[in-house]
């Protein structure tokens, strides 16, 4: 009897340290994600002094170039970095935790590859040139795609006589289907380079040239998605021990994956249609805010949503100042940045789990 009440002690103490822990780096976060913010509206090819973005963005005056740089330039991407950033974070931590992956992320479910390939058919047979317009073709491949994919996963699952949509179909549907639809994409573009352009900034992966149409456009979206996320994040616990005991304790398989590729859909899809397919961050991130969270999807998900921002401002801005005056597109910087440091935390332990 006292060794259970000293085992109990220590799990609650165990458990207090965690969500002191993350408490701690969740101020933390969000103290550096209002800096990055800052940094990323003052900085650039043509630096602005803070009291002048301050000027602009509460006494905002057409006729000043600074005001015209900071309002119809840098607060787009600068909101586009944080919605994008929280979109394709928590995507990346929903999909390793509903199918108990931790290297999947939401191109593997085909998100990226509709959207990819739905923009190829706008250019290519429609001839749309405008990033605005690349987006509502994006978005709808994205949906498309997705909705393919999670059909073959339940069509498999007939097939095999079991019901159901399970993980491993899913997977091996998407990954099947994506690699259709890039090798139709890449046929169609070498068959008129130069009409394609146009849309290499978008399939690098970039937040800038946008303006606040597109944010208004994605907004929306993305924070039905985000709220979807958290609302599932005490049934993705239970999926994570496993399917019978997931049953075994009440939680419904099939609505928790719907839940899970209906927020999926809307976050990546979202975020790639406004951004391209950047890469990294939702593989990366929620690895690193696993290591002080643990394996609780309820501390995994606002914490992602708040460091994948961090990391997007950090790539956004370091493309601005490494080659100034030039710029280096974010998708590009993330990929430096996060190979190493993946490695680095795939190699811890305390990481690695879900």
């Amino acid at each position: 009897m006292m060794a259970l009440s000293v085992d109990a002690g220590d799990r609650a103490a165990a458990v207090k340290r965690v969500q002191t822990r993350s408490l701690a780096m969740a101020v933390f976060g969000l103290v550096l994600l209002v800096v990055l913010s800052l940094s990323s509206l003052v900085l650039g090819a043509r630096p602005v002094a803070v009291s002048t973005v301050v000027d602009a963005l509460f006494a905002y005056d057409g006729n000043l170039v600074d005001h015209i740089v900071v309002m119809d330039y840098r607060l787009p991407r600068t909101l586009l970095s944080l919605l994008c950033g929280a979109a394709f974070g928590v995507s990346g931590a929903l999909i390793q935790a509903a199918t108990r992956n931790p290297l999947a992320d939401p191109g593997i479910l085909g998100v990226n590859a509709g959207a990819a390939f739905f923009v190829t058919l706008a250019v290519g047979l429609f001839g749309v040139q405008s990033i605005d317009a690349y987006l509502w073709f994006a978005l709808l491949g994205a949906v498309l795609v997705t909705l393919a994919v999670y059909g073959l996963g339940m069509a498999g699952g007939t097939m095999a006589g079991r019901g159901g949509a399970t993980p491993v179909r899913l997977v091996l549907a998407g990954v099947a289907l994506s690699a259709v639809l890039g090798g139709i994409g890449s046929s169609i573009t070498l068959l008129n380079p130069q009409a394609f352009d146009a849309m290499r900034q978008w399939s690098i992966g970039s937040v800038a040239g946008r303006n606040m149409a597109v944010v208004i456009a994605i907004g929306p979206l993305i924070g039905i998605g985000l709220v979807i996320a958290l609302l599932s994040a005490r049934s993705l616990n239970a999926v994570a021990l496993g399917e019978d005991l997931a049953r075994a304790l009440g939680a419904s398989l099939v609505r928790t994956r719907i839940l899970t590729l209906l927020a999926v859909t809307l976050l990546a899809g979202a975020g790639t249609a406004a951004c391209g397919p950047i890469g990294f961050i939702g593989l990366m991130v929620p690895h690193a805010v696993r290591w002080f969270t643990g394996p609780d999807q309820r501390l995994i998900l606002p914490m992602t949503m708040i460091y994948a921002p961090v990391l997007l401002l950090i790539a956004d801005i370091a493309g601005r100042l490494v080659l100034y005056p030039g710029e280096l597109e974010a998708g590009i910087v993330t990929a430096f940045l996060g190979a190493p440091v993946l490695i680095a935390l795939s190699r811890r332990r305390q990481a690695g789990g879900l």
